[in-house]
Order: structure tokens, then C-alpha cells, then sequence
């Protein structure tokens, strides 16, 4: 027991505040081999607090390490129904089979790929955290004789201390991550850091594009809800992802509108470019989407692309029980007005002079317009 002790010890104290679920799991699985335990492969698995995301986790072998997370939409599928894992999350009891003896064809695929690779014992038992949430873990042996009965103790009397040395660092990645899906990268880094008191702000210079649903207000009122709803999350994808893949943070939806910044290594250059980057690439979605709207029953949509550059405030603002991370900044309000002059103009993307003079590329000017909220006169291009 003094070496059970040891490595339980181990994990509420260094592995801990190691604050590294890889090297927690690392320093764990070589602490039972260095108890006998014949361990070949081992999966920590941790759940997700995010709509987006189910679980993360860690896969151990003696040779390497590494992390992985697992989508949502992986829970509708076989993958996880009738897994070991769906077991022991749901029925909180261990799972232990000899995989010399079984039956692989009536049995979940998983235990057959193990067996391919030589695995000839497979054990999962369930975490479980305060909070009442119970995670998945599994054991491997490629040992002939797989795991004893002494084995397996060692592993269901440290699995108390791994879960304390985990649950710390399944909460911090559960608060990063719905940051960043809920706020963006950038205003998660920024709340995560602390900077979270009302008025507290950041001024950057950056990009900001708008995008805007056309017609949005006409089917609001005519199409089906679930039709509608449907409609606006293939919308939102098509140009969120472009916007996320170029280095850029959706700050808000508003309605059918997109509101994201671009502030790339403090480059003005580097911010505009990737803007319109993104704007082209959803652009590009849309054209795909509308091409076989028709061939699966859905009607064609539009959206305009408005980019400005300038100087804009990150901060909290909202009374003092409700706050929300917001941007603001005359460049916020020119973008937002550049969706309208696209209508007027037949135009999918306009971008202002501050955006057109950081562009390599060919831009037109479309001459000088209006724009409401700007006592002058300011001149838009095309891209």
C-alpha cells in the first residue's frame, strides 16, 4: 500500500499543480507501471461544459502522449452507443472484459480494433467529479495474462486521487472554452486574464466586418420557424468559419447581422487582408450553398459583406449585475453602414479608404456616399 499511497499522493500534490492534464496522465499510467501494473494503453477522458464541444482527453501508450477532443455530434452515433465508455458514464460502475475469450463480432467495434493491436484485457471505470459529472477511463494489457485481480485494485484505489489531480483542469478548460465560443478568442483571452470589471477597456486599431442577411426580415415573416432557424445556422457557418479560420472573432449576432473583429499581430496590413480574406471565402460558401439550394428543396440567400478600419474599444459594459464584452468605435458604426450602401449599390463587399489604401489587390471606388451618423461624405470601394 505505501506505493499505492506514494502515487496517490503524487497526483494530489505535483501532478496537481502540474496544471498539464498530459503530463498528469503521463506521470500517472508510468506510476502504475512502476507498480506491475502490465499497462499498454490508457484513455483519460473529461467532459466538456460547451454546446460545441463533449470531451476531451488523453491517450497514454509507452511510446507517446498525446490529447484529443471529441464533437458533440459524436453522441448520436455508434461510436459512442453501446461503448464502454457510454457504460460507465451512465451506469457510474466498472467495465472489465478479457478480450482472448470474446465474442468480437456480437461485441462494441472498439474492443475488436484493441484486439488488432494486440490487447488481450480491457478495464473502464468511471471518474466522477463534485459536481456529480462522471468520466470515462479505460485500461489496456497486451500481457498474456492480462490484469490480475492486484492490478486492477491499484487502479480503482488511485482513481480518486486522478480524479482530484483532473477536475481542476477539466473546470479551466470548460471556462475556455465556452469563453471562446460565447465571447471569441480575443474577449476570452481578455476575461480569462481578469480584465472583467465594468468600464474596464482596450483600444486596438483593427479591421471590423459586418455581414447582414438580406430578405431576413421577409422571412422571418413567411418561412417556418424550424425552416428559418435551419436557414440562419447554415448562414452563420458559411461565414463564421472563414472569419475564425483568418485569424478573426466574432464578437456578436445581432439579429441576422455578424459583427467581427480582425487584429493581427498589431498589423493594419496583415488585419485588412485577412478580412477579406474571410469576406471572399464566405462569399465563395454562399455560392456553393445557393448552386444546390434548389436540388434540396431551399431557397437561395444573400448576404452583403461591409469592412472598415480603425480605431476601436474592447470593454465591458452594462450595469453592475450584467455585463457584456463588446466593441465600439466609429469603424464598428462605417461597417455596419457599408451592408446598406450595398443594397443601393448592387454590391456583395464594399470596404472603406482605410481598408482599400493596406490592399495589394485591385479595388474600385465607387465614389463618395453618405453614410448616416458621419457629417461628411466618405468614399467606399469595391473589391
Amino acid at each position: 500500500m505505501a506505493d499505492i499511497d506514494h502515487l496517490n499522493h503524487w497526483l494530489i500534490s505535483e501532478g496537481r499543480l502540474l496544471g498539464d492534464e498530459t503530463q498528469t496522465v503521463r506521470g500517472y499510467c508510468e506510476g502504475l507501471v512502476q507498480l506491475g501494473v502490465p499497462l499498454s494503453r490508457a484513455r483519460i477522458a473529461q467532459n466538456y461544459s460547451n454546446p460545441l464541444l463533449s470531451a476531451w482527453g488523453i491517450i497514454w501508450t509507452p511510446e507517446e502522449t498525446h490529447r484529443y477532443t471529441v464533437p458533440t455530434t459524436v453522441l448520436a452515433t455508434s461510436a459512442w452507443h453501446g461503448s464502454p465508455f457510454e457504460y460507465v458514464v451512465t451506469q457510474r460502475r466498472p467495465l472489465r472484459k478479457r478480450l482472448t475469450n470474446l465474442d468480437l463480432k456480437t461485441e462494441h467495434p472498439v474492443y475488436a480494433e484493441l484486439a488488432e493491436t494486440g490487447a488481450t484485457d480491457f478495464l473502464a471505470i468511471p471518474l466522477e467529479h463534485g459536481n456529480g459529472s462522471v468520466q470515462g477511463t479505460s485500461f489496456t494489457s497486451s500481457a498474456a495474462a492480462g490484469f490480475s485481480d492486484e492490478h486492477i485494485r491499484y487502479i480503482e484505489d488511485t482513481r480518486y486521487a486522478l480524479a482530484a489531480a483532473l477536475e481542476p483542469i477539466a473546470m479551466r478548460h470548460s471556462q475556455k472554452s465556452l469563453l471562446q465560443t460565447y465571447l471569441g478568442h480575443g474577449p476570452a483571452e481578455q476575461v480569462g486574464q481578469g480584465h472583467i470589471k465594468r468600464g474596464e477597456h482596450r483600444t486596438v486599431s483593427a479591421a471590423i466586418l459586418f455581414a447582414d442577411l438580406r430578405g431576413f426580415t421577409e422571412k422571418a415573416s413567411a418561412w417556418p420557424e424550424a425552416d428559418l432557424l435551419s436557414m440562419m445556422g447554415e448562414y452563420f457557418e458559411m461565414v463564421v468559419t472563414p472569419i475564425q479560420d483568418k485569424g478573426g472573432d466574432v464578437l456578436k449576432f445581432m439579429g441576422d447581422g455578424i459583427l467581427a473583429v480582425f487584429d493581427i499581430d498589431d498589423d493594419a496590413q496583415a488585419s485588412c487582408r485577412a478580412a477579406i480574406k474571410a469576406a471572399h471565402q464566405a462569399l465563395a460558401n454562399l455560392r456553393d450553398y445557393n448552386d444546390t439550394a434548389g436540388d434540396k428543396g431551399k431557397e437561395a440567400i444573400e448576404f452583403v459583406i461591409g469592412i472598415d478600419f480603425g480605431r476601436v474599444t474592447f470593454g465591458n459594459i452594462g450595469s453592475p449585475d450584467r455585463l457584456d464584452f463588446t466593441v465600439v468605435g466609429q469603424a464598428v458604426n462605417v461597417a455596419s453602414r457599408l451592408q446598406g450602401l450595398c443594397k443601393k449599390l448592387d454590391e456583395k463587399i464594399l470596404v472603406t479608404q482605410s481598408v482599400a489604401k493596406r490592399m495589394t489587390s485591385d479595388v474600385q471606388s465607387t465614389g463618395y456616399h453618405s453614410v448616416r451618423g458621419l457629417p461628411e461624405e466618405i468614399e467606399v470601394f469595391r473589391v
